[in-house]
């Protein structure tokens, strides 16, 4: 069987909310996310991590594009270059873009579908909803403290 997992995650991989900010935003997830609490099969979960991870897309993952020179990029170069950073703890996002030459952090590739990477994420197993529009995204952020951003992922 097949999940859908929406993740909401700050867009500064580093940063991470307070937690009485988090105790504030969960009842808005829940009231946002229908089927959350009455039985069903919806789960959010809330990830705290000491380092940077990756927030994927899963097989949702079409292209990867360079933001400057719109390249795409190759996805085993791309994968590669994921082994090389999570091998040191996602302690760097920076890299060298094979098309242009330029210097970039991963987290600012143009994804499609989006993903991302972070320190903290709310994620919502088979919510039972598109994504978050942007007035809610907005109203989630604004609770939280920070700017987000939302990854779509199917498992």
């Amino acid at each position: 069987m097949s999940d859908d997992i929406l993740s909401i995650i700050p867009v500064d991989p580093q940063w991470q909310p307070e937690r009485d900010a988090v105790e504030r935003v969960v009842p808005l997830v829940k009231k946002l996310v229908p089927g959350t609490g009455n039985g069903g099969d919806v789960e959010i979960d809330v990830r705290w991590h000491d380092t940077v991870a990756l927030v994927d897309c899963g097989i949702n993952l079409e292209t990867i594009r360079c933001p400057l020179c719109q390249a795409a990029l190759d996805t085993e170069w791309w994968g590669d270059a994921l082994t090389d950073r999570y091998d040191d703890g996602f302690t760097t996002l920076t890299v060298d873009v094979p098309c242009c030459g330029e210097t970039i952090s991963l987290n600012a590739l143009d994804y499609d579908w989006p993903l991302g990477f972070a320190r903290f994420a709310i994620a919502v197993r088979n919510p039972g909803r598109a994504a978050f529009s942007e007035g809610e995204l907005t109203e989630l952020a604004d609770g939280l403290g920070q700017p987000l951003k939302q990854v779509w992922t199917h498992i």
